[in-house]
């Protein structure tokens, strides 16, 4: 089973709360339309059930893409990515203004693979902070 369908989707939809649940963008201030992403690809045998499905801003999806892993220094030892069934953001991620910083070699892994700090998505979030319009509060 491939895509999930509408009941499923809008599981996931509603579990996200509005936000990316990776950098926590409020999809209401995106132009483009979130998607419901498998944590787990379905390359590497991901299910296609709510506990394998996350709603993604599209840069979060594209950067992530199959990955399930990513390398972090000193040492280069590959980690695994944030799982948002299984890990709490809190976790492994903070804020520092528009920046997300890593708690963890998951959260170091996971903003190095899809590139979480980006200098748009900085200048977008912190657009967004100074005018009110996002916390940044992660889940």
């Amino acid at each position: 089973m491939g895509r999930p369908g509408v009941a499923l989707i809008a599981e996931v939809r509603r579990r996200a709360d509005g936000r990316c649940e990776y950098c926590q963008f409020p999809e209401v201030h995106a132009v483009i339309p979130f998607e419901v992403e498998h944590v787990i690809p379905l390359k590497h045998d991901g299910a296609t059930d709510s506990g394998n499905l996350a709603l993604a801003c599209f840069y979060c999806n594209r950067y992530k893409g199959p990955n399930v892993a990513g390398i972090v220094e000193p040492g280069a030892v590959l980690t695994r990515l944030f799982h948002p069934r299984l890990d709490a953001w809190r976790d492994h991620f903070a804020w520092e203004g528009a920046t997300v910083v890593p708690r963890s070699d998951v959260g170091r892994a996971t903003i190095s693979v899809l590139r979480l700090n980006q200098p748009n998505a900085l200048a977008i979030r912190q657009v967004l902070m100074s005018e009110g319009l996002w916390s940044g509060a992660g889940g």
